[in-house]
């Protein structure tokens, strides 16, 4: 037994925790009948000392009964020890005597607080006391400023490595889900399956909600869709308070593998492939999120030694509306101030479990909880368009509503819970228990969030409709803005890739309608008219430069991530097309110009002339047309047959208005101004047509 306490010993000095201090009974000072371990648990201002004897000598010292054995401690500070030692008047140990021989533990209170102390356990027989080995412990920091540090700093980890985890996530599984989300159909229960499912993988909500606000705003989901996988969501942010519970508070903790964990990681970080890295990501994340969590459990005050802080929450807490309403309330400014649910759920979760406040209370912040997680998807939309801003309002009014209902019948739903529990699982109840008050949160939350999309699911229509009427269109909403990329770079390359293609695509829009703008004015002869024209191609040449720099400006951003090697080539390719696509902005700004001098100096074309231009201006449209379907779909898809053979009909097509051009010269059917400028023309046309081949060779890959 003496070989099993001191193996027992040897294992709570590696293993236990920063407070716990042990001794054994291997010094000189200690006989055969005394304390084998000792251990000293201290908090603020207090410490629980715990000890164990000889399971052979305690049974000897309870058959003795001549004698009264009890145990007595005596502590000091260091510095009151110095002062014991040089045997200064006055000084002396704190004692504690007259402790029965049957407990196992003492409580010590009014102690100062960021305090090393020294202590001994001592066992009497009612005449003499023979003292253990000294020991030590230290009292921790009362709440000042480092103590807030510290715990906004355990919270910070926590929603670091859930923001590691989720982005690690994210580009293993990053195309795998824009594919999921693109392919979406107006069918709900779809929506909200693939909602689930992308939350439960990137075990983010938010995340999940900021990017179905930009897939409504690139226009890969409709309003009824969005509000499908929003639903969804709801559900698959559940996934997360359960991986919480089972694996932050249950007997399996994965803080105490998290090293091992990282350990794992580190090799794949400084893999060659970009899929090593980003699981590698994935796991130092995963392990990061639970050691947040339990810097978090450490961390956070103990209201226990608060009479005030407890009596506060008493007054607080209830199943009365007003009480409910107060807990939601706290639980969404909670959600708002740290910008997640989840971990505003691990913060309700810890104050559960250590019974600092009751379940009720609890269940109501969890509430609250889910209209702060709104927040984050409607300041993504703040700078969206009308689309993405209906999206984010339709999320606020599904978790509203469900609150709503849930508060009205809140009281009966968590005595359901409780029933629950204690008939048909093996926890006792969340009301009573403060260790199930977690496991019965996470059944709460579940249940809540179920039975809310249940009801909800069927509304879809209203929500749409009601969301509609809060955020109406307006006329040449967004004709003129970046309309894609407005809500900034999303968590991950491979999804901010596909924000920018969609840019991409309206940037050619822009660059084809300057064409038709073009066409007009070749065949107008109204001096208004004609200068409305070339105000407006002006215009349309200073978005094109806008819309560039800005799509640059977004792609770099974008490349200050860790990208992967096709992630890397498309930004390359964007880069490319954008340039091409300004650079056909400015020629078509070039002959709107020429166009305006031809009409100023009253130059003419002869009706060849004109007709053969407007021949040269089909074939470009036609080249406008492919480049808009090509950039359309996905660029690994695109083939270069037709591009190439769209430029060798426009370089004919050159070729042999130049031919004509130079015979008509010699034969001086035209004058020499006119002739400028038709051969400026034609070759300015040829030049729109490169351009055009540029932009869909680099959306190929063949830059």
């Amino acid at each position: 037994m003496r070989k099993l306490l001191l193996i027992l010993s040897l294992f709570l000095c590696f293993f236990g925790n920063s407070q716990e201090f042990l001794l054994t009974n291997e010094g000189d000072t200690i006989d055969d009948k005394s304390i084998l371990l000792t251990k000293a648990k201290a908090k603020v201002d207090e410490v629980k000392i715990q000890w164990a004897i000889d399971p052979i000598d305690y049974n000897s010292i309870k058959n003795d009964a001549g004698k009264n054995y009890s145990f007595s401690i005596r502590y000091a500070t260091k510095n009151e020890l110095k002062s014991i030692e040089l045997q200064i008047e006055g000084a002396e140990w704190h004692t504690v005597q007259d402790i029965p021989i049957s407990e196992s533990d003492y409580k010590i209170e009014e102690l100062s607080e960021n305090d090393s102390y020294v202590f001994q356990l001592g066992l009497s027989n009612g005449t003499e006391t023979v003292w253990a080995k000294k020991d030590k412990f230290s009292t921790d920091r009362g709440w000042g400023v480092i103590k807030v540090l510290i715990l906004i700093g355990a919270l910070a980890f926590f929603i670091y490595g859930m923001k590691i985890m989720s982005e690690g996530i994210q580009k293993a599984a990053g195309q795998k889900m824009r594919n999921i989300l693109s392919a979406m159909t107006s069918n709900r229960l779809k929506g909200i399956f693939t909602g689930f499912l992308t939350t439960t993988l990137i075990q983010s909500s938010s995340a999940t909600t900021v990017m179905v606000v930009s897939f409504v705003n690139a226009g890969l989901l409709t309003l009824r869709q969005s509000i499908g996988v929003i639903m969804g969501a709801n559900i698959g942010t559940t996934v997360t308070s359960w991986l919480i519970v089972l694996f932050g508070f249950g007997s399996f903790k994965v803080s105490a593998f998290s090293l091992p964990i990282i350990a794992v990681a580190i090799p794949l970080l400084f893999s060659s492939k970009s899929k090593n890295k980003s699981w590698g990501e994935v796991l130092i994340g995963f392990a990061i999120l639970f050691m947040g969590l339990q810097f978090l459990k450490e961390s956070v005050p103990d209201l226990k030694s608060n009479p005030e802080a407890l009596q506060f929450i008493n007054d607080i807490a209830g199943t009365g509306i007003h009480h409910i309403l107060l807990a939601v309330l706290i639980g969404t400014i909670i959600t708002v101030i740290v910008q997640s649910s989840s971990a505003a759920m691990a913060i309700t979760l810890i104050l559960c479990n250590e019974g600092y406040i009751p379940f009720e209370m609890a269940a109501g912040m969890v509430l609250g909880e889910n209209i702060g997680t709104t927040i984050t998807a409607n300041l993504a939309a703040i700078i969206g368009n009308t689309a993405a801003k209906r999206a984010a309002r339709a999320h606020f009014i599904f978790n509203v509503f469900g609150v709503v209902w849930m508060v009205l019948v809140f009281a009966w739903f968590i005595q359901g819970i409780d029933y629950f529990m204690i008939n048909y699982t093996h926890w006792s109840s969340p009301f009573t228990e403060a260790s199930s008050r977690p496991v019965g949160l996470s059944i709460f939350h579940t249940a809540f969030n179920l039975l809310n999309v249940l009801i909800m699911v069927w509304m879809v229509p209203i929500i749409a409709r009601i969301v509609e009427r809060m955020v109406p269109s307006k006329a040449g909403d967004d004709e003129f803005h970046l309309e894609y990329i407005r809500g900034g770079v999303l968590a991950t390359p491979e999804l901010s890739i596909l924000e920018a293609r969609k840019e991409v695509h309206k940037f050619s829009g822009i660059a084809s309608r300057m064409s038709e703008f073009f066409k007009s004015l070749l065949t107008e002869t109204n001096k208004k008219k004609i200068k409305k024209l070339v105000e407006r191609i002006e215009k349309y040449e200073e978005i094109t430069d806008r819309v560039e720099e800005e799509i640059a400006d977004y792609l770099s951003k974008v490349a200050e991530g860790d990208l992967s090697d096709v992630t890397s080539k498309r930004v390359r390719a964007m880069l490319s097309i954008t340039n091409d696509l300004e650079s056909i902005g400015d020629i078509y700004y070039q002959l709107s110009k020429t166009m305006e001098r031809k009409d100023a100096e009253k130059i003419w074309f002869t009706p060849e002339q004109r007709n053969r231009v407007l021949e040269m201006v089909d074939l470009v449209d036609q080249a406008f047309d492919l480049m808009n379907n090509e950039l359309d779909q996905e660029y690994d898809k695109i083939e270069l047959d037709a591009a190439i053979e769209m430029e060798n009909r426009i370089n004919l097509k050159r070729d042999e208005l130049r031919s004509q051009h130079l015979a008509n010269v010699e034969k001086k059917e035209y004058n020499v101004k006119s002739g400028m400028i038709y051969n400026d023309i034609f070759n300015s046309l040829e030049r729109v047509g490169d351009h055009i081949h540029n932009v869909i060779a680099a959306a190929s890959g063949k830059v």
